[in-house]
């Protein structure tokens, strides 16, 4: 009879639970329901959303035009930068779980978005090697995966020409470098 009586309390608890909760929406207002949610869903995909509302996807860390996807995280530890007025050169080390093809993809489209010209692509299952240039200075972004992490590594200098720095440098202003 206890039993019987316990599995009932417990059906009768349950069902009020399942009743209760469609009305959480009116006892707290910022809920949704999920079909409200889908139905706001749909309409955001039409409509443009705040910007201040949009999620970072990629940023730019010390590199003015090598942008980073934010699930990378940079090791200070490992990364050498060096600033000087109107260029930025180092190298920049990452990592984070990110599928290497991915970030192929990333670096490869987003690089050209900020006017690099690819020069070289080199990749096997593990590992990808991506060649970039500009006018004045070149981008490497070596890119290695490993069983937890995805590791990567940016490094961006300035063009050498036989014998030394590109004969245009005497000749640039600030403004040039800043490409």
């Amino acid at each position: 009879m206890k039993q019987m009586f316990r599995k009932v309390f417990v059906m009768v608890a349950a069902l009020g639970c399942a009743m209760w909760l469609p009305g959480c929406t009116q006892i707290f207002p910022g809920t949704q329901s999920a079909e409200s949610q889908a139905a706001a869903a749909g309409a955001a995909s039409v409509s443009e959303p705040a910007p201040e509302s949009r999620k970072k996807t990629a940023v730019y860390y010390d590199f003015e035009d090598v942008l980073i996807p934010v699930e990378l995280k940079v090791d200070q530890d490992k990364s050498m930068i060096v600033s000087t007025p109107g260029f930025t050169s180092g190298i920049l080390m990452l990592k984070g779980r990110v599928e290497r093809r991915s970030l192929i993809n990333f670096f490869t489209s987003n690089m050209q978005k900020d006017n690099w010209s690819i020069v070289s692509r080199i990749t096997s299952p593990n590992n990808a090697i991506l060649v970039f240039e500009k006018p004045l200075k070149s981008a490497v972004i070596s890119i290695k995966n490993e069983q937890i992490y995805t590791y990567v590594e940016v490094g961006v200098a300035a063009r050498m020409s036989r014998g030394g720095l590109s004969s245009d440098m005497d000749t640039m202003s600030e403004s040039d470098l800043t490409q």
